[in-house]
């Protein structure tokens, strides 16, 4: 076995040109698959650099109380009438700890916290129940402060204020609309579509009305060559999040950034600069250059929780798109314990015969619910094979939905004929979509 570990960026490469079994791990639910690659294949194992340092409760504390002694002015002219956005549980973004602290050092300048509400920015996704709630902040916050659920639907609950340049009606929650000030905490990771998750995206699509929601995930806009992970400039699903959360009036946000399941950083302060600087951290640790196709895709949803439903699971196949060769197979790790999860999304997906059947159907009759991602996903299997690795899938509704489900990655392996000395050339992505590919 010849191992060549090769800097790229601040990305590393493990490329492994092997003769005998090679194992590595994968994140899969809340532990971990090993990945048994037979001998004689070409594997390159793709690994984000891992932070120097992580946040510590002690740095959480330090970072939220130095925004709130900045913005002291600010909180107390609000007098309490404070909008809170967290996200929703499908996020790794460590609420938990973020938010409890963000109410003490609120309170620690004598906000009035009996006004104060927190809004679960839902998005279009299921609205969470009490005990999703107290998992999500803990029991001491729901117990004590005004949480409510984000529902895009109810459309007499939202409140119009404006329109961006890309044509998209903005149309938010009347709750956070209508507080003195806004704060988004958030977790920034890459995001397949919108370029990074985070920043402004607390409110759209978090607290948008499903009509405003529709407008920014069009058929179009989904497929402009700049909507993909890593990139923001020229990207019109990004700028017009960006456009909608300036027309809001968001004040400050407390985003965070995840490394290998732990929190990695924390940013916090006024939205524009506090975002760049998350942003730049995620992008120097999870771009990699690549210099050839690939003729399989391995690749995870990052574990829990993000690879609770196949509809997430659209995020970590997505990193293969751009470098598996045609007629090549993208193989995802994904425990799916909540199933499928969107109807809406099986249903696009199980429409037709073929990928380019959902494709049409999707621009001749949108706006669709759960359209992006079933965009997403066929436009790749037009490319590739999916096999989903899990083993809580039913295999039929899979199979239904155009792709394969296996139980493990040596079923996936056999059909998609890797085998001993097939050599065949594996990219592997234990980190699915916290790491952006770029060819």
């Amino acid at each position: 076995m010849f191992m060549m570990l090769t800097g790229c960026g601040s990305v590393y490469i493990l490329k492994i040109y092997h003769l005998i079994k090679m194992k590595t791990q994968i994140p899969y639910g809340q532990g971990v698959e090993e990945l048994d690659v037979p001998p004689g294949n070409i594997v390159d194992i793709f690994v984000p650099k891992k932070p120097k340092t992580s946040a510590s409760s002690k740095t959480v504390k330090q970072k939220i109380k130095q925004m709130v002694k900045e913005h002291a002015g600010m909180i107390e002219k609000s007098n309490g009438d404070i909008c809170v956005l967290v996200s929703d549980k499908t996020r790794a973004a460590f609420n938990s700890i973020i938010v409890p602290e963000l109410l003490r050092q609120l309170e620690s300048v004598g906000t009035n916290m009996g006004r104060l509400r927190i809004i679960i920015a839902n998005g279009l996704h299921t609205p969470m129940n009490r005990q999703e709630i107290v998992e999500n902040l803990g029991k001491e916050v729901v117990d004590r402060f005004t949480v409510i659920n984000h529902i895009s639907d109810e459309e007499d609950r939202h409140v119009f204020i404006g329109k961006t340049r890309f044509g998209t009606e903005v149309k938010l929650n009347r709750k956070y609309v209508d507080a003195r000030l806004k704060i988004a905490t958030g977790l920034v990771e890459p995001h397949f579509f919108a370029g990074f998750s985070g920043g402004y995206k607390s409110v759209l699509p978090g607290i948008a009305s499903t009509k405003t929601v529709y407008h920014n995930h069009s058929f179009e806009m989904i497929d402009h060559p700049k909507s993909k992970a890593g990139v923001l400039e020229g990207n019109p699903i990004h700028e017009d999040i960006e456009a909608a959360g300036r027309l809001s009036g968001l004040n400050l946000i407390v985003n965070v950034t995840v490394s290998n399941g732990r929190l990695s950083s924390i940013h916090a302060g006024e939205v524009d600069k506090t975002y760049e600087e998350a942003v730049d951290k995620v992008r120097s640790e999870a771009c990699v250059s690549i210099d050839h196709l690939y003729d399989v895709i391995v690749t995870s949803n990052g574990g829990f929780p993000l690879d609770r439903n196949l509809y997430q699971a659209v995020k970590g196949i997505s990193v293969g798109e751009s470098i598996v060769k045609k007629r090549g197979s993208i193989i995802v790790l994904s425990e799916c314990r909540d199933g499928v999860a969107h109807e809406e999304f099986r249903k696009l997906m199980e429409y037709g015969e073929t990928p380019k059947d959902i494709l049409s159907y999707i621009k001749e009759n949108e706006p669709l619910r759960d359209q992006w991602q079933a965009h997403v996903l066929a436009r790749i299997m037009l490319r590739s094979k999916i096999f989903v690795v899990s083993r809580s899938l039913n295999g039929k509704d899979v199979e239904k939905m155009k792709m394969h489900k296996v139980n493990t990655v040596e079923e996936a392996f056999e059909l998609a004929k890797v085998k001993k000395n097939s050599g065949k050339s594996i990219a592997v992505f234990p980190n699915g979509p916290y790491t952006i590919p770029t060819l």
